[in-house]
């Protein structure tokens, strides 16, 4: 892996080092492929009309790869474990039930059921049938689950799933949103020797205005 500066790289990848970007530059050091950041400002770059048409959102992170858009962090990882299936990071075609289940669960009632307590958004007892989440307890408990009944969260192998789960998990511990189970503990100590996350970190933590 390296970032260029070439305008020839296919693969653009616009971020903020204090965003979610950081999980999508986890997964650009797992895929091993060359790409070209961009650095966005909040409240300006990011509301910059050519960056606007890009993502309407405003938001980081988003890709841009032989010129198709992706934007949200669980469909950046999804695409590029498929966009560069020679890194191995997403099951067979046949086996992609649990794959998808728990990514997309993270992106769903994990970051719904997360924020809200975040935000003190309080959903009573009988409002948890409108929200997908049902209960922050609930949504914590299922997620121990997954996290502690095989090696990985899609099974034995390690994937983008991992990728974007354990970085809702490390993140939630640190911050104090996500409680530090045993089980997350111990799902969180296997990510942290990949090297493709500690060098995602250091490059992240470099560009951090000091």
């Amino acid at each position: 892996m390296a970032i260029t500066e070439s305008s020839d790289c296919d693969l653009i990848f616009y971020t903020n080092p204090m965003s979610r970007g950081r999980i999508v530059r986890w997964m650009l050091e797992e895929i091993g492929a060359d790409y070209r950041q961009v650095l966005l400002a909040y409240e300006t770059d990011m509301k910059a009309d050519d960056y606007l048409a890009i993502n309407p959102m405003g938001k980081v992170p988003a890709l841009v790869h032989r010129g198709q858009v992706v934007t949200e962090s669980a469909a950046i990882c999804a695409y590029l474990a498929d966009a560069f299936p020679e890194a191995g990071l997403a099951p067979d075609l046949t086996d992609r039930a649990a794959y998808y289940r728990w990514l997309f669960f993270a992106a769903g009632p994990l970051e719904a059921a997360v924020m809200d307590r975040v935000l003190k958004a309080e959903v009573t007892s009988d409002l948890e049938k409108m929200v997908g989440y049902g209960t922050y307890d609930r949504t914590i408990d299922t997620l121990v689950q997954a996290v502690s009944d095989k090696p990985y969260i899609a099974g034995t192998q390690f994937t983008a799933a991992d990728v974007y789960v354990g970085s809702h998990i490390m993140w939630g511990m640190e911050c104090g949103s996500i409680p530090k189970r045993a089980e997350f503990e111990a799902y969180v100590e296997k990510l942290a020797s990949r090297p493709a996350l500690a060098a995602a970190k250091a490059l992240d933590d470099s560009l951090i205005p000091q």
